[in-house]
């Protein structure tokens, strides 16, 4: 396997060994920024037990809500894939967008212009500061990988994206996709 390095729109997979941080373990994470003074994520497969209309009042759809991350927990982030529909996005990669403007995402995602499949809504995000992840790269715990699912990320990615990525990583990672959660409580 070819070691990538971090950039905007890449993947973390936590490494199977990442089992004692409760907000990494089994984690599929969406860079969405990389540079020299850190870098911020989204944890793809976490969903919470809100939805957005339990969230913000005035959004009436009942779309599922992800743990972003351990960052800001107490804030509200999004990603997704309609640049033209909400203005002042920022592209990550591969038709893949961060914010943009809130008001007019909830008065479209009201009158059913956007859907589920569109857009990712996470309670906090995942930071690193200069240098940080990549002193966890060398310590092993994180592997680096392509989006290839370019923007079908948005509703590809599930409670099961972490077993997925493992078994397409192969070799030993095959081993740690159908192993217990917590190892030692086998």
């Amino acid at each position: 396997m070819v070691d990538l390095k971090p950039e905007k729109g890449k993947l973390l997979i936590a490494e199977p060994t990442l089992t004692g941080d409760v907000s990494f373990n089994r984690s599929v994470v969406l860079l969405a920024e990389h540079n020299k003074e850190g870098s911020v994520g989204f944890i793809l497969n976490k969903p919470l037990e809100y939805t957005i209309g339990e969230l913000i009042n005035e959004i009436e759809i009942p779309f599922q809500v992800y743990n972003g991350g351990p960052v800001e927990q107490d804030n509200l982030y999004f990603i997704h894939k309609v640049p033209e529909l909400i203005s002042n996005s920022i592209e990550i990669s591969d038709g893949i967008y961060w914010g943009g403007d809130f008001e007019n995402t909830i008065d479209l995602i009201n009158q059913k212009v956007i859907s589920e499949e569109d857009i990712r809504f996470f309670l906090g995000y995942s930071g690193w500061s200069s240098l940080q992840l990549d002193k966890e790269l060398m310590s092993k715990s994180w592997v680096v990988v392509e989006n290839d699912y370019e923007s079908a990320l948005i509703h590809k990615s599930s409670e099961a994206f972490w077993k997925e990525k493992m078994e397409e990583l192969g070799g030993d990672y095959l081993l740690w996709s159908n192993s217990p959660e917590n190892p030692s409580l086998n």
